[in-house]
């Protein structure tokens, strides 16, 4: 503990802040140069996935993981104890690279759930209990159970040392605690969260684990290009996050113990996306209005903005490395306080320089490229989604948006033109609002909409072709991009059942916490058992 206060102390400095802010300008400014250069262009488009969810009993109560899991390699840490990241290796974006990514992403889920499942074997119990104390992983993109003590409690523990505070419930890393601790200071020594039906302050930054996310990855092979990629996939994240939406409440306790039309009214009235509100109200606590950390960025107008946008960004919680005594084979490893910051750059589209190489690319000569081949790259980093139900329809999501911003740019897509302003009052109606949401677009004939069935036409007319672009066949890009479509086609997502699952429940005379904890239980056995969303429908 000791040694995480000193550093947390170390990174709140005004020297570490003078001297981090200086290191990131020059490695900038090398990274702006390779970008102009072509230094980080690539010979493929390649795909890759970020998967966030939380671990519950057999109850769907929210439980903490031990330790020993992550010694496994099967997945990653993340800020809360309870939460675990899951990814993919890249590949290239080409049918069999999409092959890859599918099976990776199954394999992943099953690995870590077949590892939690050994560890709670394993368990020390009683040898007359009944109770199933399994560990369980399921795929939902907010918790609405709390654990045994109550999720006020778990997510209100703290300690304080030395004017540090130190979340009980958060990973012991001092990035994470400096964060927290930054985020304090600016907002004053607490968060609020002021959504319908929850108004409520949070004494840490925990209260950012609520909600998990799925984050598909799409590189860019020519830098020149990366401005109109971007640009067009900020457009597309309306329509695609419309279809995604999995998170309309926050742990249930936070309600209160209303009945009938009072129930009904919040239910009717909380935002399908919430997942949006409780980032942005959780990290820009104190930030000035316009520098705010979690927010819709603005376009591109050069690739070099790639740079440029880190150093301008407000430094938060910086941490100093030392140097290397040579050049390091990963392009990410030779810019550390770049790439530091990079990290507390949450944009809900996000551009990231470096990375692995991908499985199936070639080298030019053509012979498969090895572990030992240059990361210098760039790629989309695609923010707003949550994590889904199900495998298959993280597999369907990934590519719903690699093919649609692939088929957008391949085509010209004359949506790129739609107004900045436009486009993100679009994406922060569809967090409030779904699938009833307007939802700003351009046609492909030129024309202005707000249609929600013409653009989600559009959106998967695009994908599809985004996805044959890159080499697959009808059939097999329709296999992919069911699961997502037959959400348009019916006209539900995971958040209409769960909104409309909680108002059925209170029909039947529940409290409104009473019928969301309901809910929570029924989505988690369903998850659980079949094979995509509207397979339950």
């Amino acid at each position: 503990m000791d040694e995480i206060v000193a550093a947390v102390e170390e990174s709140l400095s005004p020297e570490t802040r003078e001297e981090f802010d200086a290191r990131v300008e020059r490695q900038a400014a090398t990274v702006g140069h390779d970008v102009r250069s072509g230094a980080l262009d690539n010979d493929d488009f390649a795909v890759g996935l970020e998967l966030e969810t939380y671990a519950t009993d057999a109850t769907g109560r929210l439980v903490r993981l031990p330790d020993a899991l992550f010694d496994s390699g099967v997945c990653g840490k993340e800020l809360g104890v309870h939460n675990v990241e899951l990814n993919t290796k890249p590949d290239v974006f080409d049918a069999p690279g999409l092959e890859r990514q599918a099976a990776s992403i199954r394999t992943a889920v099953r690995e870590a759930r077949q590892a939690v499942a050994d560890l709670s074997a394993d368990t020390d119990r009683p040898a007359d209990a009944d109770a199933d104390d399994s560990i369980r992983l399921p795929l939902d993109a907010m918790w609405t159970v709390g654990p045994s003590e109550g999720a006020g409690a778990y997510l209100d523990a703290h300690t304080e040392q030395d004017g540090v505070v130190i979340a009980e419930n958060m990973r012991r890393n001092a990035r994470y605690v400096a964060l927290d601790n930054e985020i304090l200071r600016r907002a004053g020594g607490s968060v609020t969260l002021d959504v319908p039906g929850v108004e409520r302050a949070f004494p840490t930054i925990l209260v950012e684990s609520l909600a998990t996310s799925i984050q598909p990855h799409l590189q860019i092979p020519a830098t020149d290009d990366l401005p109109t990629y971007f640009d067009v996939a900020l457009r597309t994240m309306a329509p695609v996050l419309a279809l995604a939406t999995n998170s309309p409440f926050l742990p249930a306790e936070f309600y209160p113990e209303v009945r009938g039309e009072e129930a009904h009214e919040i239910v009717t009235a909380s935002h399908h996306e919430l997942r949006i509100a409780v980032f942005e109200q959780g990290i820009n606590a104190g930030c000035e209005p316009g520098r705010e950390k979690v927010r819709f960025p603005r376009d591109l107008t050069a690739a070099t903005d790639v740079a440029d946008r880190l150093v301008a960004d407000e430094t938060y919680a910086p941490f100093l490395t030392e140097p290397h005594a040579e050049v390091p084979d990963d392009y990410t490893e030779r810019f550390p306080e770049l790439d530091h910051k990079r990290g507390t750059y949450w944009r809900w589209l996000r551009t990231v320089v470096g990375g692995q190489v991908p499985r199936g690319t070639r080298d030019r000569h053509g012979d498969t490229a090895g572990d030992d081949n240059t990361t210098a790259s760039v790629r989309l980093e695609y923010r707003p989604l949550p994590t889904q139900p199900t495998a298959t329809d993280v597999v369907g999501l990934q590519c719903l948006t690699v093919g649609l911003i692939r088929g957008l740019v391949a085509a010209d897509h004359p949506v790129v033109g739609l107004d900045w302003a436009d486009a993100r009052e679009s994406f922060y109606d569809v967090a409030a609002n779904g699938l009833d949401a307007d939802l700003a677009w351009i046609t492909a004939e030129g024309e202005e909409t707000t249609d929600s069935d013409t653009v989600l036409r559009e959106v998967f007319e695009y994908a599809r072709r985004g996805l044959t672009e890159q080499g697959l066949h009808e059939a097999k890009a329709d296999a992919y991009l069911a699961p997502i479509d037959a959400r348009r086609r019916v006209g539900t997502t995971p958040s209409d059942w769960k909104r409309e699952r909680v108002h059925e429940v209170v029909d039947d005379g529940a409290t409104l916490p009473e019928a969301i904890c309901r809910m929570q239980r029924d989505y988690l056995e369903r998850a659980g058992r079949v094979d995509s969303f509207v397979d339950w429908l």
